[in-house]
Order: C-alpha cells, then structure tokens, then sequence
C-alpha cells in the first residue's frame, strides 16, 4: 500500500536539503526527474522552504520502501549536521491523481 511520508525539519537550510539530494543522487546538481534520484520505490518527492526549516513530502509505493530509504538518507542528514530528531508523520494513500 501506498504511503504519504511528511518531515517538517526545523533548522534544516536549503544549503543541506541541495547537498543531501546530491549525495543521494550520487552526482552534484539538482534532482529534477525520478532518473536523477536512483531510489527504489519513490514516487513523488516535494521539497520546500518553512518560515523555520525544511518540509519534505514523499509519496512511496509502500513503507517499506520509505524505511529501507531511511537506511541510506538518515546518515546523510546526521553527516550534514541537520537537526536529529525528526519523526515524519506517515498516512496510508487514499487517493493520488497524477498527470
């Protein structure tokens, strides 16, 4: 089942949310296309700039795909210094409408 993960990251900078989707993709640049992002099961990704932080929202073919992400984002962030602690809110996909 399709999931909805939110991270609401206080603290986090633009600086450290370019420079961990670089690491991930594995070559500098912005992530534009799913082909940028070699991630397995991802099916959309959202970023963008709070009054405080960062909000990433994701949507994953399941949780577990979004928990085996965990294994390679999470040390990623604790290597760029961002803020730990952050739980995502996780919902279950009702309904997803795509172009």
């Amino acid at each position: 089942m399709a999931i909805v993960a939110i991270f609401e990251m206080p603290g986090m900078t633009q600086a450290q949310y370019e420079r961990s989707a670089e690491m991930v993709a594995g070559r500098p640049g912005p992530v534009k296309t799913a082909s940028d992002w070699p991630v397995t099961g991802l099916i959309s990704h959202t970023a963008a700039p709070t009054d405080n932080g960062w909000l990433v929202v994701d949507v994953w073919e399941s949780e577990e795909a979004f928990r085996k992400f965990g294994e390679t984002i999470i040390p990623i962030l604790r290597e760029l210094g961002v803020p730990e602690g952050v739980q995502p809110r996780i919902y279950p996909v009702f309904s997803m409408v795509t172009p």
